[in-house]
């Protein structure tokens, strides 16, 4: 019933009183079509009968064009809506009562417009800046866009003994973890980290930047049969995976592509407030359980410990 929903800029009073208008002219052309039906009636003589039907036809059609009139004056009092925007449910917050202190639906039709202005005009401008930039590179280059050479990064390759240093750094400034590290693939290293007697984690890395995470329990099997890490199973208990889901989103919250050593510091830092995974109590709820799992989100300014459902 979205399409019943009065705008702001309509006159309710005005609004009523044309519905009363509309169906008085119903009424009167109602009468009109009696008329017609009636015929001529209860006279006498047939010049008595036609002179009352004329007079009774007459002031049929008048009170229908009265009525018409009243009913385009309350139109124009009504005042035009506004705009249909596919806001859906939103059109409901129009029925507000007071309106005037709460103008809400005004406020996000005005948003919804500046949106869709400032969409377009991003478009406008995306096309011309990329115009432009393609005409300076054939000015300065002399080649078209598709034969210029991609630029590579510079620091997404590093040399594998200033990642070693990195690490073995990392591992003496936190006595609580262990970092074991290898490279079975050729330069990409893989981490073992394992964090008191809680979890081990191993970290898959492309020089210095971590790609995937997995969190396992401190008893669990982290290698395949044959002598490798493996970098695919997930942890068999639900608290470790919950875990290993919080590492990932740690991975995207730690990002700074120009200084990849303090992400790494910053994600071994975050990753060190789990040694007290099962003592430490919920900071929002006090409680050491919830639906049977222990604290295991870590705020990542603070490495406070909530449950899933309390950090919210």
């Amino acid at each position: 019933m979205a399409e019943g929903v009065l705008s702001p800029g309509v006159n309710l009073e005005a609004f009523s009183q044309a519905i009363a208008a509309i169906q008085a002219l119903r009424s009167s052309v109602t009468r009109v079509f009696d008329c017609l039906k009636d015929g001529m009636r209860n006279k006498e003589t047939l010049e008595g009968r036609e002179k009352g039907f004329m007079a009774a036809f007459q002031e049929s059609l008048h009170s229908v064009s009265r009525d018409l009139g009243e009913l385009e004056r309350l139109s124009n009092l009504v005042g035009k809506p506004s705009e249909n925007h596919p806001l859906h449910n939103s059109g409901l917050l129009s029925l507000d009562p007071v309106q005037d202190k709460t103008p809400l639906y005004s406020q996000l039709l005005q948003a919804y417009k500046w949106s869709n202005k400032l969409q377009y005009h991003a478009g406008l401008a995306s096309g011309l800046l990329n115009q432009q930039s393609l005409k300076r590179s054939a000015n300065q280059m002399g080649v078209s866009a598709k034969r210029r050479p991609k630029a590579q990064p510079t620091t997404l390759v590093l040399p594998p003994p200033y990642v070693d240093d990195v690490i073995n750094r990392i591992d003496r400034m936190f006595p609580e973890l262990s970092i074991q590290l290898s490279r079975p693939n050729g330069t990409s290293a893989m981490l073992l980290v394992t964090l008191g007697k809680v979890l081990k984690v191993i970290v898959v890395m492309r020089s210095l930047f971590i790609d995937r995470t997995i969190v396992k329990g401190y008893n669990e099997n982290v290698y395949t049969e044959d002598g490798k890490l493996d970098i695919w199973s997930k942890s068999n208990y639900q608290v470790f995976q919950k875990v290993t889901d919080h590492a990932t989103t740690a991975l995207l919250h730690y990002q700074l592509p120009q200084m990849p050593d303090v992400v790494v510091r910053s994600f071994m830092t975050w990753l060190r407030s789990y040694i007290k995974l099962f003592q430490a109590p919920c900071q929002r709820c006090g409680k050491f359980l919830q639906d049977g799992l222990p604290p295991t989100w870590r705020d990542f300014r603070t490495l406070e410990a909530f449950h899933d459902t309390c950090r919210q």
